[in-house]
């Protein structure tokens, strides 16, 4: 990944359509930390946007929120939950999970983030330099091979192999098919 999210940190510009219509981008960062569920959030945005009667949020940026869970107009009613389950992962596992779970399969927004992340421990086997690395370690643990045997095996034709079908590889960690 390009940039590490800091779930503790998770925050949202909140300004409104019709400030930003009329030419303002009044509005403020609010931490999501501060707020024990999406009610409690929204009642803040109101708050804020107290000067209108019924204001239309806009979100206009945000950070540390992963993707799927935010729009411009819209934040998804589980993203509490999500944020949540997912501040107790160390760096390196919330990376792996944010990859796995960007992978076109699953859906922050859709699912449930208990399933989903035993669906996760599940599927994750490491993080390798290569695909390469990733299929000699496996020879190792699964054979008996001498180191002379060894020599001659074929690791990156088997790593193709592998990825071919039964696991997939991005950012440098490795994941089961499922």
């Amino acid at each position: 990944m390009s940039k590490q999210i800091d779930i503790s940190q998770a925050s949202i510009y909140v300004g409104t359509y019709r400030k930003y219509n009329d030419g303002s981008l009044f509005g403020k960062w609010l931490n999501l930390s501060d707020y024990s569920d999406i009610e409690e959030f929204y009642n803040a945005c109101r708050e804020l946007h107290n000067d209108e009667e019924d204001p239309e949020f806009m979100f206009q940026d945000y950070e540390n929120i992963p993707d799927g869970l935010i729009d411009e107009s819209w934040l998804n009613g589980n993203t509490f939950e999500v944020l949540q389950a997912l501040e107790d992962m160390d760096d390196d596992q919330l990376e792996a999970f944010l990859i796995w779970s960007s992978d076109g399969h699953h859906s922050l927004s859709d699912e449930d983030i208990d399933q989903l992340i035993s669906s996760f421990e599940d599927d994750y086997v490491g993080q390798y330099d290569s695909e390469e690395d990733f299929a000699r370690e496996l020879i190792d643990e699964i054979t008996d091979l001498t180191d002379f045997v060894k020599q001659y095996f074929d690791y990156e034709a088997f790593a193709r192999d592998l990825f071919c079908s039964d696991y997939w590889h991005s950012e440098g960690y490795v994941f089961r098919n499922s």
